[in-house]
Parts: C-alpha cells; sequence; structure tokens
C-alpha cells in the first residue's frame, strides 16, 4: 500500500464528512452571502479554526470562478491550493534524515496522546534511514510506560537506555546522551510522562529534562516534538500554546487523525503557530506513523470521489 493509499484511509472519516457538508451547502450554480457564511461557519464546525475559516471565506468570495464549471470542483479546488499554500513551507522530512552529530529530541505531550507508541514509529523510520538509535526512558511515572518502550526496543532491535519506576526522569536522559556520545548513536529519544499542561509540578520536571540534557550538549534538546491527539478538537491549541511556553516546540506529531471526522484541527494548529509537522498518526499498526506531505494530505483530506 502506498503513502496515498494510506492518507486516503487514514483521512476516510474527515474527508467523508467534509464532502458531504460541502455538498450540503452548495446546491446552487452561484454562491451568495448566505453560502459564504455557511462554508465558513461550516469549516468552524469542521475545526479548521476561526482565522482559516474566514481567510478560506474571503479567498473563495474573491475567486471569479467560471460559471461553467462545477461550483463544489472548485471550491475544493481552492481549499487544496490553500491547504498546500499554508503546510507545504511546515513539511519537515529532514528531521528521519542521519545527522552528522547525535541528535537528542525531547517527545511530550498529554495523557493518553500515543507519545510512547509515537517514539517506537519515528524510531523505525529513522532506523530505515540508517539512523543508530537510543531511547530514553523518562517516563518513569509509571513501571508500564518503561515496559512499553522497552517492547519497542525489542521490536524494532535499538538500544535503551532505563531505570527503576520512581527514579528522577532527568538523569535517565542524561544517561542515555552521555551513552550516545560514547558510542557514537545518531538518535537519542527521550520519552517523557505524560503531563497535563496546567500542571505546574509536573511541567516544572518537564523543563529539568530539557535543562540537565544541556549539560553535556548546549544545543540539546535539538529537536522538541509535541504528540498530539486530533479526537481532542480544538484543546490542542491549549496544549500546543501550554507546551511551548516551557520549552519552544520545534515540531509536531498529530496522532489518531483516523479515528475523528474534524481532522480539520491540523488546519487549524498550521495556521496558528506555523510549527513543522513531522507525522501524521493514520491508525494503530506498526508502519501507521506517515511522514507529513502536504500535497498528499490536501488531496486526501478534500476527497472529491
Amino acid at each position: 500500500m502506498g503513502i496515498f493509499d494510506k492518507f486516503k484511509i487514514g483521512f476516510q472519516k474527515s474527508a467523508a464528512a467534509f464532502t458531504s457538508g460541502l455538498k450540503e451547502i452548495i446546491v446552487k450554480k452561484e454562491l451568495d452571502d448566505k453560502s459564504l457564511n455557511d462554508i465558513e461557519d461550516f469549516l468552524i464546525q469542521s475545526d479548521v479554526g476561526v482565522a482559516a475559516s474566514a481567510e478560506i471565506k474571503s479567498i473563495i468570495s474573491e475567486k471569479k470562478i467560471d460559471p461553467s464549471k462545477d461550483l463544489k470542483d472548485e471550491i475544493n479546488l481552492i481549499l487544496k491550493e490553500y491547504i498546500v499554500t499554508l503546510m507545504k513551507p511546515l513539511e519537515n522530512e529532514n528531521f528521519f534524515n542521519k545527522k552528522e552529530k547525535l541528535n537528542a529530541t525531547l517527545v511530550s505531550g498529554v495523557n493518553g496522546v500515543g507519545k510512547t507508541t509515537t517514539i517506537g514509529k519515528i524510531s523505525k523510520i529513522l532506523k530505515s534511514n540508517g539512523n543508530k538509535i537510543m531511547l530514553a526512558a523518562s517516563d518513569t511515572f509509571r513501571a508500564a510506560a518503561i515496559e512499553q518502550l522497552e517492547m519497542w526496543a525489542k521490536k524494532i532491535d535499538v538500544n535503551i537506555t532505563k531505570s527503576s519506576q520512581g527514579s528522577d526522569p532527568a538523569s535517565v536522559a542524561y544517561k542515555a546522551i552521555d551513552e550516545a556520545l560514547k558510542n557514537n548513536f545518531d538518535q537519542v529519544l527521550i520519552d517523557t510522562a505524560g503531563r497535563l499542561q496546567n500542571k505546574k509540578n509536573l511541567m516544572e520536571e518537564y523543563k529539568k529534562i530539557a535543562n540537565v540534557t544541556k549539560k553535556i550538549d548546549p544545543e540539546a534538546p535539538h529537536d522538541v516534538i509535541l504528540v498530539l491527539d486530533a479526537t481532542s478538537g480544538q484543546n490542542v491549541i491549549n496544549q500546543v500554546e501550554e507546551f511551548n511556553k516551557i520549552i519552544p516546540i520545534t515540531g509536531i506529531v498529530m496522532t489518531k487523525l483516523d479515528g475523528t471526522a474534524k481532522g480539520g484541527i491540523l488546519l487549524a494548529v498550521a495556521k496558528k503557530y506555523k510549527l513543522p509537522i513531522v507525522a501524521l498518526g493514520l491508525g494503530e499498526k506498526e508502519d501507521d506513523l506517515q511522514i507529513f506531505n502536504a500535497e498528499i494530505f490536501a488531496n486526501t483530506f478534500i476527497q472529491t470521489s
């Protein structure tokens, strides 16, 4: 199965909801003010966000649409062009390439977004690109998290640094980077405990992990990836806001897009924060994490068939 097919299946719910919703609105051969307002409202309800929805409405209203062409097709084309223009600069395929020196990545997010699983899937892609990988089990709050990361390490045959439950998360990260530097590793991925962005003590612990890594390499962490759950809808906006205050985010991974009909939340995040999009979770299987591609996203999110 090719990447386009995986995107198409992953966005099936969102695409179906989007297509049917627009069809109900666009029933005339020409757009009037009511139809434009209805389109804007529909986009907002689809979690595209107020700013992006207003901008799309403005573009559609100013566009000279050939009356001889199908109006729905023309609007779909406008939407696709808007998505590509907005999101093409946010592609970050280079994240998965082999680096000239060790790259330490801090992976964060609230409870239940799929951080540990995402780390495993990212590691598999990195390894396929020739990277020597070390995982750091810095989610020491739950024994199950350590075991889950260890399972992934065995499954894809990469190294892991771990400690006992309840140990200092920052010390695990430090040890992992230190060992990786001494043994010529290319990548260290640091798992962190799921934390609510409004819990100050937990966020301070998260910040401590980043500060400790700087004792080995002043530029570490080289990447800070925030994992977001698409089914959380507009709540992800607040998560990005709060996590970005603690340590600047360098990229996002959005998971569970196959489980929601409101995949438009990715557009809302892209419009508001302009953060690189590393990959998208389009299923539960080992290979269902897909490197983000704006054109494929646009063509599968706005399906016309």
